[in-house]
């Protein structure tokens, strides 16, 4: 039965400022290095055959750590921007709180947490499941049929995405879902490829 880890990369300099940080290349804190490094102690003794990553520094940084901690700094690692974070266009960079006070509240909570409504000059989670799931279907899944555990280390929003896909969630229940900075989630299939067991 083949496994599927997803990790969120460890707190950014970004999410401690409160900021949309979206395609902008950020990288992790000290308290990111931290959580990278017990998300390698929590899958120090799974097998990972080959790692995913998008292409942003905050991610790729995690992940270095997470192969460090488990002693497989050398397995096949894919970097790709299909898992990159949603993109957040005009607000990227921005306070989420500044922007609430300028735009009011129920819109910034709009943009952050509708499925389809898309910011300024930015992408909906819609459009980031657009992208992400194709890449996994065509990519990884094929992987995991073969019986490869695969590691998965990129951002909230990519990840929300695949968890909805696999979960088979709606719109509605996948917003309500929050996902932790640095901590392993398992998907463990069975032999026709449907998920088995989900263990956090």
């Amino acid at each position: 039965m083949a496994k599927l880890f997803l990790v969120r990369h460890g707190q950014s300099l970004w999410n401690l400022e409160n900021r949309f940080t979206g395609w902008q290349d950020i990288d992790i804190t000290e308290t990111g290095i931290e959580e990278a490094k017990n998300a390698g102690i929590a899958l120090k003794k799974e097998k990972i055959d080959i790692a995913f990553t998008s292409v942003l520094l905050r991610a790729k940084h995690t992940l270095s750590i997470i192969l460090d901690e488990i002693g497989k700094p050398n397995i096949p690692i894919v970097m790709d921007k299909a898992l990159n974070e949603r993109s957040y266009g005009n607000l990227e960079g921005l306070n989420k709180a500044e922007t609430a006070l300028k735009y009011g509240d129920e819109q910034v909570y709009t943009w952050r947490r509708s499925y389809d409504v898309v910011p300024p000059g930015g992408e909906s989670l819609k459009d980031t499941y657009n992208r992400v799931i194709p890449y996994f279907e065509k990519e990884i899944a094929p992987l995991l049929k073969k019986n490869e555990n695969v590691l998965i280390v990129a951002h909230g929003n990519s990840l929300r995405a695949l968890i909805m896909y696999l979960e088979h969630l709606s719109p509605d229940e996948i917003l309500e879902r929050e996902i932790a900075t640095g901590i392993p989630i398992t998907y463990i299939f069975d032999e026709n490829f449907h998920v088995s067991r989900r263990e956090e």
